[in-house]
């Protein structure tokens, strides 16, 4: 596997490279390296110089730098839980609904956030999907008609070299039934020199659409490098969409929501899928309650353009799916014939006649 390194600097990988950068406090130190014994930890150039670390609430540093609280394992927390594992018939490929699959095509990251749903899984190190498991996984997704969009993860998939890349997709491309090739990635936002114009080009499968679902949680991730990044893929002729997890201490609150919705549309991204945080082991401290979710996503309708309204999710534990949790703006009309009532962005409601 070849894997980009950017100029300027490595990513920082361990907590002695964190506090020579003056991310984190000397005494910090001994609780954090706990946390980078369990869970791996990666911060590139591009993150680092966006962190604040005189800021104990900067929400960059929330997302990236490793924190003691990920010690804290809640007994509702799963190793697996969104259960990749229950929907893997080959190693490398999760094929949870009939008409998609995912191909993980490689288990490390150009950063680990720390919310992350695979952090079980993931890491330096991890075996990248080649030789006979690629064959065996392509020759799943080839031997399933019904299969009509592949969709490209991992790890991040973009931390591969173009070459490589570029083998995928003609491999991908001799599959006739599928119709849509999607990447998903943070690299656009944490690694976007990565991104030139040859490696935009060689995301493209022949003969299939081609999207990318972008990884950004803060409207401050849209550097002016990020931003170049995402026009190189608009500009190749990808379709960009949004990735987000609602975060406390990052994005839960209207105005940053706001702002990062804003942001994707102003970059030629769709806002897509607005996650609820998965229980993933360690994570509690950035989960919100439904509830909260569903309010803050409700507040943004009629406060935001329709292009900038992302679908609120939540994968159910265990494997079950992804189910959209979004507020209801409509009552009352359950019943055959009953008198339903609109709701507006204002609060008031407004009859509407049974039908």
């Amino acid at each position: 596997m070849t894997v980009h390194q950017p100029p300027g600097g490595q990513p920082l990988r361990n907590v002695e490279g964190l506090i020579e950068r003056g991310l984190v406090a000397p005494e910090r130190r001994e609780a954090l390296q706990a946390v980078a014994a369990r869970y791996a930890v990666s911060v590139t150039p591009a993150v680092a110089a966006l962190i604040d670390p005189a800021d104990a609430a900067d929400p960059i540093a929330r997302q990236f730098l490793p924190d003691a609280a990920e010690l804290e394992t809640l007994p509702e927390e799963l190793a697996d839980p969104i259960g990749d594992e229950a929907h893997s018939p080959v190693e490398g490929v999760v094929h949870r609904y009939p008409d998609r699959a995912l191909l993980k095509l490689v288990h490390a990251c150009p950063v680990y956030c720390r919310f992350c749903f695979r952090r079980e899984m993931v890491g330096p190190g991890g075996d990248a999907l080649t030789g006979e498991k690629l064959d065996a996984a392509l020759a799943y997704l080839t031997a399933h008609p019904e299969i009509w969009e592949v969709i490209m993860t991992g790890g991040d998939p973009l931390i591969l070299s173009t070459r490589r890349l570029h083998e995928i997709g003609k491999r991908l491309a001799a599959i006739p039934h599928i119709k849509v090739a999607r990447w998903h990635s943070r690299v656009p936002m944490v690694q976007p020199e990565r991104v030139t114009e040859d490696f935009a080009r060689a995301l493209r499968v022949p003969g299939k659409a081609s999207y990318v679902a972008v990884h950004a949680n803060h409207p401050r991730e849209f550097t002016s490098a990020a931003r170049e990044a995402l026009a190189r893929l608009a500009d190749a002729g990808h379709v960009l969409v949004s990735q987000s997890v609602l975060l406390k201490g990052v994005n839960a609150d209207l105005a940053t929501l706001s702002a990062l919705m804003r942001a994707f549309v102003e970059n030629r991204v769709k806002p897509y899928y607005l996650h609820h945080p998965d229980l993933a082991p360690g994570t509690s401290h950035f989960r919100l309650s439904l509830a909260e979710g569903q309010a803050l996503v409700k507040s943004l309708r009629g406060n935001l353009s329709g292009l900038c309204q992302p679908t609120y999710i939540l994968d159910i534990p265990g494997g079950a799916g992804k189910i959209p949790v979004g507020p209801a703006f409509l009552s009352g009309c359950e019943a055959p014939g009953a008198q339903g009532f609109a709701e507006d962005r204002h609060g008031d409601l407004h009859a509407y006649p049974p039908g």
